[in-house]
């Protein structure tokens, strides 16, 4: 039984709309894969990992939405601990604005411009996992859209009872305003009642720094 026969398999999602349809036809189908799943496809990595994005949220909540893909954060100095441990299971690709690149012998390294790697386990298989590459400063967390704000990963992030980390939901809210879709609005809707001040206060100042006319200011 090889690597790849080991892995669990998951079946495609159904493309929400339009844009995922199209998107879909040019890249590629993504499964359906729980952060619990994701744990599943990471037993071998022993660096830290956490989930963000909509999941992230999700779990703060405890409430669900719909999700296109699961985005699972790693630093960015642990891709090769990535390939190491994954790399004979799932196929890792290098995505960023020029496109994907496989992350193999050819290319150990991811592109210079690419923030993130989509992994699946072969080519005719949808993709498992979009993993972020967060970088690091000195052992710590650093925000990637402001270089500045760095902090202990225990402090971004929080621990769940089912032992997977999550990125704070105020740090993901600061990530989601950029583009203030109905799913990220959504997403500030349902967390918005649940943050006390402090975690308002960073997403507050972030908006201040960043976005000094985002129409959420107005919410906190």
């Amino acid at each position: 039984m090889t690597e790849v026969d080991r892995l669990p398999t998951f079946p495609a999602r159904t493309p929400a709309d339009t844009e995922q349809v199209e998107f879909e036809k040019l890249w590629g189908p993504w499964a359906v894969v729980t952060p619990r799943d994701s744990a599943a496809l990471l037993e071998g990595f022993d660096h830290p990992w956490w989930v963000s994005g909509g999941w992230a949220i999700d779990a703060f909540t405890g409430s669900t939405r719909e999700h296109a893909d699961i985005d699972v954060s790693i630093f960015r100095s642990d891709i090769g601990a990535l390939r190491a441990a994954l790399g004979r299971s799932l196929h890792i690709w290098s995505a960023g604005p020029d496109g994907l690149r496989p992350v193999n012998d050819q290319f150990p390294e991811v592109h210079d411009s690419a923030d993130q790697v989509w992994m699946r386990p072969h080519a005719m298989a949808p993709w498992y996992l979009d993993v972020l590459l967060n970088p690091r400063r000195d052992g710590m967390w650093v925000h990637r859209r402001e270089p500045d704000t760095a902090l202990p990963l225990e402090a971004a992030t929080w621990l769940a009872a089912d032992g997977i980390r999550y990125l704070n939901p105020e740090l993901v809210l600061t990530f989601k305003a950029k583009h203030d879709r109905p799913k990220d609005r959504a997403d500030l809707d349902r967390t918005l009642p649940l943050l006390d001040e402090s975690r308002r206060e960073t997403l507050r100042g972030y908006l201040v720094r960043r976005h000094p006319d985002h129409d959420w200011l107005a919410l906190l």
